[in-house]
C-alpha cells in the first residue's frame, strides 16, 4: 500500500491510554496508522498467503481494495 494510503491515527485519551498500555505490555514502541483505503476482506487462504509473503519479504503487507480489481478477483500480473 503506498504510504499516501495511510495516515497517523488521531487517538482520543482512552485509545491513547490503551496504546501506551500495549506498548508497556509488549515492550516496544508502536505507531498507530489509519487506512485511507478500504482494507480487503481476505479469505483464510489469502490471509495465510499474505502472512507467508510478509515472512518471505521481511515487511508488513496490507491488502486493500483496488479500483482496478473487483472484489474477489485476482490482481493483474505486475511484471
Amino acid at each position: 500500500m503506498p504510504i499516501r494510503q495511510m495516515q497517523p491515527a488521531v487517538l482520543d485519551e482512552a485509545r491513547l491510554g490503551r496504546l501506551r498500555s500495549l506498548e508497556q505490555e509488549i515492550g516496544t514502541c508502536l505507531v498507530a496508522l489509519e487506512p485511507k483505503a478500504e482494507l480487503a476482506d481476505l479469505t483464510a487462504e489469502q490471509l495465510q498467503r499474505l502472512q507467508a509473503g510478509e515472512r518471505e519479504l521481511g515487511v508488513v503487507l496490507l491488502a486493500y481494495s483496488c479500483p482496478w480489481a473487483p472484489p474477489g478477483a485476482s490482481a493483474p500480473s505486475r511484471k
